[in-house]
């Protein structure tokens, strides 16, 4: 992945001393790159730097909101505009965001805060589209438009076609596949083939969120709803609005949520968690999970209503050691991707390295690949990958299996896969990992590793 561009901002704010403050408070982030215009015309004679983001006060002496909002709109389509006031006012709120604002704020104490977190929003989807678009480059023509699941296995190009036509639509799709497959690589190349592709891509993983939580998270709340709530938050279903909402790992969502996000995709409409407005959202749904889904259901852990409200178009993700040939496709664009980033010589596969990377079962899918040819381009010497450069041992998953895996895990499973292999010999495993032997020595006499 290439270095992360500058986040460009442009502020148009004819009262200086605020349009300082807005300057500074935007500048606290190193990757903002922040200008200021008095004017809206001199705000759209700079349109051609092709800003990320506009705050734009509706009041200037120049012109007024709706009519600059319209043309930043035509000349750059997809670009956020957010609109700043000095009054409220209900009607041009709304009119502004029926004209395309990202949204409307009325100037007070907690403007800066709320700027600041709709800035992280918008810069954390302009990530999105250009890490989807670095993709798109070096998948290139060969896998066509969008694809950013690598591959020639009949088996992922069946997933390019079921891909190219959920983009068509915008129809619920669920994914499933082991760990490290790609299952928000997929998700994502749906988002930005489709319609939808200017309008945010927003990402849950219903593991990783306290079960407390979960609602808030996915639903917003109120200011003062729990202890904590010190301000109204957006749910993501509000967030994505316009676009894709990604559930990642479903099945791990509790069953009294279940019965809640039911209804919510029913109504089309969410209520913040301590409020009582219902908010009508406009989202595209992809799920996905590792686990059997109708096994859950008939173990009574997912409500059987809510499968069949989420199966949709589903999309069944091969594991790696299934795909052939495609382990040495993926495996030289990580070298070749790891080596530019890195400012390395380009390094190459043996022959001899690339039929052990034939024979490795891969737990981990593309995702221990990624780790494994990544710390062997590290590990080898000169432009040559060897087969012992690459750590694998005795057929075991040592690194990227499991995402959960602490790097203090995976090191001594590394080492610990390696003695075994080469028989309790230290010096030996010294050599192929290029460590010092007392490191060995020391995780021994911890019991981090045996020596059988």
């Amino acid at each position: 992945m290439t270095p992360s561009l500058p986040f460009k901002i442009f502020v148009v704010e004819d009262n200086e001393w605020y349009g300082e403050l807005l300057m500074h408070r935007l500048g606290q982030n190193p990757n903002h790159s922040v200008y200021r215009f008095s004017t809206g015309q001199a705000c759209l004679d700079q349109l051609g730097e092709k800003p990320d983001f506009i705050t734009l006060d509706y009041s200037l002496p120049d012109a007024k909101g709706e009519q600059l909002l319209r043309q930043i709109s035509d000349r750059l389509p997809g670009t956020e505009v957010l609109v700043i006031s000095g009054q409220e006012d209900v009607g041009t709120a709304v009119r502004m965001l029926q004209q395309g604002a990202y949204d409307y704020l009325v100037k007070d104490e907690n403007t800066l805060d709320r700027l600041w977190n709709i800035v992280g929003k918008v810069e954390q989807q302009v990530r999105l589209r250009r890490e989807n678009a670095q993709l798109r480059q070096q998948i290139g023509a060969r896998y066509g438009p969008g694809q950013a699941i690598l591959g020639e296995h009949p088996s992922v190009q069946q997933v390019h076609l079921l891909i190219a036509k959920a983009a068509r639509t915008a129809i619920t799709v669920s994914v499933s596949g082991e760990t490290g497959t790609g299952k928000e690589l997929a998700a994502k190349a749906i988002h930005f083939q489709s319609d939808r592709a200017a309008r945010p891509f927003v990402a849950v993983n219903m593991a990783a969120i306290p079960r407390e939580l979960v609602e808030s998270e996915l639903f917003g709340h109120e200011k003062g709803a729990f202890t904590g709530a010190v301000a109204r938050r957006v749910g993501r279903l509000e967030e994505a609005t316009g676009g894709t909402l990604f559930l990642d790992e479903i099945a791990d969502l509790d069953l009294s949520l279940q019965a809640k996000l039911l209804r919510v995709l029913q109504e089309r409409e969410v209520t913040r968690v301590g409020g009582n407005q219902h908010i009508a959202f406009d989202v595209r749904l992809i799920v996905a999970t590792h686990r059997d889904l109708l096994a859950e259901v008939q173990a009574g852990r997912f409500r059987e209503d809510l499968y069949y409200r989420l199966l949709g178009l589903p999309i069944a993700l091969p594991p790696l050691r299934q795909r052939g040939n495609d382990i040495l496709l993926l495996a030289d664009v990580f070298v070749r991707e790891f080596c530019r980033f890195n400012n390395l010589a380009l390094r190459q596969l043996t022959e001899a390295a690339r039929a052990q990377l034939m024979t490795h079962p891969f737990p981990g899918n593309v995702r221990e690949l990624k780790a494994v040819v990544e710390l062997a381009t590290v590990l080898a010497d000169g432009e040559q990958i060897q087969a012992t450069d690459l750590p694998l041992c005795a057929g075991k998953a040592l690194i990227g299996a499991g995402s959960q895996l602490s790097l203090r895990d995976q090191t001594t499973a590394i080492v610990q896969g390696c003695l075994d292999e080469l028989g309790g010999d230290v010096l030996a495993v010294a050599a192929r990992l290029q460590i010092g032997k007392s490191t060995i020595y020391r995780m021994i006499q911890l019991r981090e590793v045996h020596v059988s």
